[in-house]
This record gives C-alpha cells, structure tokens and sequence, in this order.
C-alpha cells in the first residue's frame, strides 16, 4: 500500500502561504520564492529585534547632544557631570526632558555644570 501525502503537504503548503501573506508577485505565489522570503524575513525580524534597542539609543544620544550643544556643553561632559552629581537619568529619559520639559533640562545640565565645576 503506498503513502498518500496530501493532506499533510496542502497544510504544510498553506502555513507557507500564510506566513507570506502581504508580500508582491512571486513572493506570495510560488511556493520556493514563498519558502525563501519567509525564512529571510523572519531572520530579518530576528535581528532587528536586537538593532532597535541599538538604534534607539543612538537617537537619544543624539538628541541629547543637540540639547548639551545649546548649553555650550559636550556630551561626554554631560554625561560626565550627572555622574559625579549622582544624577540616575537614562538617555531615553533625558532625551524626552530635552523634547518637552526645556525647564527641567536646563536645571539638569546646571547640575552637571556645577558638579564639574567643583570636581575640577
């Protein structure tokens, strides 16, 4: 008696094309195209899981400079000056004070400014 396979491989054949579902052309119609841009997208998706947190952080710092810049302050310095203040603040929380409390932000760099001061 041979072994009849269809059952087994139209479901199989069908997770593929759900997985692939939004994608153009071959890409959601032929099975290989379907099996290879599945498997690549989800090691894309893998690794960029660990990049955003990457890509964020350089964001805030970034943002975060623009602020020090406009206080005549580098960034080093800052980050600098909060430590020897013991000032706790992560970038991202920094980063939002500088976007939509300016006040605050600017209380926070004369902080470091005088912490810096009085270590020199």
């Amino acid at each position: 008696m041979r072994v009849k396979s269809g059952v087994p491989r139209n479901r199989s054949k069908k997770r593929w094309f759900k997985a692939a579902k939004g994608n153009f052309g071959g890409r959601k119609n032929l099975l290989r195209t379907v099996k290879e841009t599945v498997v690549k997208g989800r090691a894309y998706a893998y690794r960029d899981r660990r990049v955003r947190k990457r890509e964020f952080r350089a964001l805030w710092i970034t943002r975060i400079t623009a602020a020090c810049r406009a206080h005549g302050m580098r960034y080093s310095q800052f980050v600098y000056g909060l430590k020897l203040a013991g000032i706790e603040l992560d970038r991202k929380s920094l980063s939002e004070l500088a976007i939509h409390e300016p006040p605050v932000f600017d209380e926070i760099v004369d902080v470091a400014k005088g912490a810096l001061d009085g270590n020199a």
